[in-house]
């Protein structure tokens, strides 16, 4: 009961503070109320306001700047803080929709990348290939892949994921699952794409 009631909690201090955001017509470079001030106007606890803002910054919406306080970044649409930040931290099953459409998406950009790629792209791969379990040299390697594909929407779209499931689950790949992938590219082998995405990829 207490954290069905800390969800709705949550949600709400989510909520105001868009509110708060909207009403005031605050535009990129503008400054928010510190943690206090907003617990003061919102007469909530400063743990709720932080998780608030901690998700209004992990969907790129602000930026806190050390010694300066948190400031509005670029437009966003409201929509997406809607419909993602009512379940992100909250509920297991949109933690696992997330991983799945990380996923998909990484699929698909190996599977958009076969036949399109030279021999000095291919040698890039190799040298981007993790030699050990390393989340952030996996994020190197599908970006890499995602801008030489030039499908920047879908790179777009991956990021934004990513920004979200790394808060809450690293997906770790064994060092044999990358020689796999790069045999995939190499053989032009659609079959041992789909493969590849069915291993599990946890273990190291």
């Amino acid at each position: 009961m207490t954290h069905t009631l800390d969800e709705k909690v949550y949600e709400g201090v989510l909520e105001q503070i868009k509110a708060y955001i909207e009403d005031k017509k605050l535009e990129p470079g503008d400054k928010l109320p510190s943690e206090r001030m907003f617990s003061e106007l919102l007469q909530v606890g400063r743990s709720s306001i932080r998780e608030a803002l901690r998700a209004l910054e992990l969907l790129g919406l602000i930026e806190t700047r050390r010694g300066e306080g948190t400031f509005m970044r670029a437009y966003r649409p409201y929509h997406m803080v809607g419909l993602l930040s009512k379940f992100l931290l909250t509920n297991t099953r949109t933690r696992e929709e997330l991983l799945t459409a990380k996923k998909m998406l990484e699929k698909e950009i190996v599977l958009l990348s076969i036949g399109h790629l030279s021999e000095e792209q291919m040698d890039k791969i190799k040298i981007l290939l993790p030699t050990e379990c390393n989340p952030e040299a996996h994020q190197h390697l599908f970006t890499y892949l995602f801008e030489q594909s030039c499908h920047p929407l879908l790179l777009s779209m991956w990021q934004f994921i990513c920004g979200f499931t790394h808060t809450v689950h690293d997906i770790t790949y064994s060092t044999k699952w990358y020689k796999w992938l790069y045999e995939a590219l190499a053989d032009q082998s659609k079959e041992k794409v789909y493969s590849l995405f069915t291993i599990d990829e946890t273990s190291c």
